[in-house]
């Protein structure tokens, strides 16, 4: 067995590995997601990174906006986990997302996902969301993962296809 044929392997073990981590990942969102949508209306804030760490926040609020459980997942690989943000239970969505004295107390991952999960609850309250915000579909062709996995297997074809060309 070529040196090549052998890092070809280890690479393509690796990324398919990674799919079936992500796979995971995935699955561990949805479970989080549904037990949260029992506490009421799920507030989703993202700050979504390609390469630094990115997260991702869950809050179940009641009608009034009200956060009744709040869940973090943050980190750069497919091995971090949703984490409860004891702060944020019993706080109001909107007094939390227009008082920058309490947010400051979260670090900025954390702070630009909630910002963004009060951005959703004012466009859910006032009548503006997109109709992407109501499509529970997961195309799962179109994750940053299934992106990746397409560019690094073509970069790795190309590099197979060159050294099978040169003999």
């Amino acid at each position: 067995m070529t040196p090549m044929l052998l890092i070809g392997i280890v690479l393509v073990s690796a990324f398919l590995l990674q799919g079936l981590l992500g796979f995971f990942q995935i699955r561990s969102f949805s479970q989080h997601f549904r037990q949260m949508r029992r506490q009421g209306k799920v507030l989703i804030g993202k700050n979504p990174r390609k390469i630094q760490s990115g997260s991702l926040m869950l809050m179940a609020i009641d009608t009034d906006g009200n956060i009744k459980a709040a869940q973090l997942l943050q980190g750069v690989t497919v091995f971090a986990h949703f984490k409860p943000v004891k702060q944020l239970v019993g706080q109001n969505i909107a007094v939390l997302g227009a008082d920058y004295d309490q947010l400051r107390h979260f670090n900025r991952l954390t702070r630009q996902c909630i910002l963004n999960a009060y951005q959703n609850f004012i466009n859910y309250r006032t009548g503006h969301l997109s109709a992407e915000a109501f499509d529970t579909k997961v195309n799962v062709l179109a994750l940053p993962l299934v992106d990746q996995i397409k560019h690094q297997s073509g970069r790795l074809l190309g590099t197979l296809k060159q050294h099978f060309a040169r003999g």
